[in-house]
């Protein structure tokens, strides 16, 4: 469900006026109102499926789907069903009508809907939104920048020049300066128009007592959230995409960058420079090398390093090995010298 605090609704649309442009089968006039992933999306949302046919007809139930020609027999309960040669793209095209993120608009720096409890701290310079919620006890630095909606529990501290949108914090939370919290991630489609940027509609979610390090970036979900769970350390310039799950008191050495929708479970540490690909999982209390380029999933309680990162003894193996072949080649080269 797209949470109101953060984004607007326009007033429903018939599907022949969103997807001007478009051949649209099925009820044209249906009237849709927001978005959703297919999986839940119901009489009033927008949805895509951008891939070939389903081997069967699905029983989903849409207001309107985006989908190939090839596959709009495939969903018959569909309402409407709009044909698209880039269903992705055409959904990201079409989806501004509907749903919109909130915005700072010119006005006081803290807008008079912000809600800022007693022993609050705000300091010079700061941008507080409308509907923003800040707890009793936290500090806010100095130039950052709250956004609409956003909620910052107890006791946490905002650095200066941090930016938060689209987010909930926890209570006792460190977040240091010029972190950048709930921007929109890095989702491209294209089609014959040429490039655009997927909309990110969902959230961050902030659990207690973590910390983020100084100009690091953690983006907001597609549709679901991005979530940081409890006492997770995050060191300075990091970078945690898109609907990522973090678990509880996960250790991230700088440099350290995860791709979207990848889970990392309880107890997890990432030294500096790890990478870790999309849509992998993380299991509880691995590690993972310093400059460990992850392209797989790491089981639970296993140490991993490497590029591509792989079970530590496998590595020393294969670094043994290679050493004692690098060194019969230099004996060997040795050798044929001295016979001239």
């Amino acid at each position: 469900m797209i949470d109101p605090r953060f984004y607007e609704l326009q007033e429903p649309s018939p599907v022949s006026a969103i997807a001007a442009g478009f051949a649209v089968e099925g009820e044209a006039g249906h009237l849709i109102s927001s978005a959703a992933p297919l999986n839940r999306a119901g009489l009033a949302d927008l949805c895509y499926f951008d891939a070939a046919a389903p081997r069967s007809a699905s029983d989903r139930a849409p207001g309107a789907i985006i989908l190939r020609a090839e596959a709009a027999s495939a969903f018959p309960t569909a309402r409407a069903r709009i044909v698209a040669p880039r269903p992705r793209a055409a959904f990201a095209r079409l989806v501004g009508a509907l749903v919109r993120p909130k915005e700072l608009a010119a006005g006081p720096a803290i807008d008079p809907d912000a809600e800022i409890e007693p022993g609050a701290v705000v300091a010079p310079g700061a941008v507080i939104g409308p509907g923003a919620q800040i707890g009793a006890g936290a500090r806010i630095g100095a130039h950052a920048v709250i956004g609409p909606g956003v909620a910052i529990g107890r006791r946490t501290r905002i650095g200066a020049r941090a930016a938060v949108s689209f987010a909930l914090i926890g209570d006792d939370v460190q977040i240091l300066a010029g972190a950048v919290i709930g921007e929109q991630g890095f989702g491209v489609a294209g089609d014959a128009e040429g490039l655009v940027d997927v909309p990110h509609l969902g959230r961050v979610v902030i659990q207690d007592r973590v910390t983020i390090g100084a100009n690091s970036t953690i983006d907001r979900g597609v549709f679901d959230d991005t979530v940081i769970g409890e006492e997770t350390k995050i060191d300075n310039l990091c970078h945690v995409a898109h609907n990522v799950q973090l678990g509880r008191r996960v250790l991230i050495a700088a440099f350290g960058g995860i791709s979207g929708s990848t889970r990392i479970g309880d107890g997890v540490t990432l030294a500096g420079r790890v990478g870790i690909s999309d849509h992998k999982t993380i299991g509880d209390g691995a590690v993972l090398a310093g400059g460990s380029a992850v392209l797989q999933d790491v089981p639970a309680g296993e140490t991993w390093c490497g590029y591509p990162a792989r079970p530590i003894r496998a590595w020393m193996r294969e670094t043994a090995w290679l050493k004692r072949r690098a060194q019969e080649k230099k004996q060997a080269g040795k050798g044929g010298d001295n016979d001239g």
